[in-house]
């Protein structure tokens, strides 16, 4: 497997993982509205970053307050951004050395494939802190784990 196929797999991971938080958290009424924060976050770093490696302004803050509404909407632009994105990559690309400003305004140079696997992992880290906060609030979560999605076939 090539290294874009392993991105373009654990973003499929990623999409898949997100939906499923998605989908479980109407079903604590009201949801834990750290929860909703955290989800919110997961999908506006997303576009942050896209943002960045486009070399493009920030167009998202990075603790938004989306309605369970918007982020099932912005999590669907994200796949699309995500799938069009590492469809125009060649593995050289991933070597590729991106300058931007972190959010405090620091410079930093990253390369691409680490910011692809910074994504897979933070959405990952938030996703399991929504899992503790539904857990807290007396709510079943998501059951995102990533061996469980490729066992049962819902990513390739």
């Amino acid at each position: 497997m090539s290294a874009i196929q392993h991105f373009r797999r654990r973003f499929g991971y990623d999409e898949w993982a997100n939906r499923e938080v998605l989908a479980a958290l109407p079903a604590a009424v009201p949801p834990p509205p750290v929860a909703l924060d955290r989800m919110a976050h997961i999908l506006s770093a997303q576009h942050v970053w896209f943002d960045r490696l486009r070399q493009q302004a920030q167009t998202f803050p990075v603790w938004p307050h989306f309605t369970p509404a918007e982020c099932e909407a912005e999590a669907a632009k994200v796949a699309v951004l995500w799938k069009g994105y590492l469809n125009t990559l060649q593995e050289a690309d991933l070597q590729d050395s991106v300058s931007y400003k972190n959010t405090i305004g620091q410079p930093w140079t990253s390369h691409v494939d680490d910011i692809l696997m910074h994504l897979i992992m933070h959405s990952a880290y938030h996703r399991g802190q929504i899992a503790s906060d539904m857990r807290a609030a007396g709510f079943t979560p998501a059951y995102t784990d990533f061996i469980h999605a490729i066992r049962q076939g819902f990513v390739e």
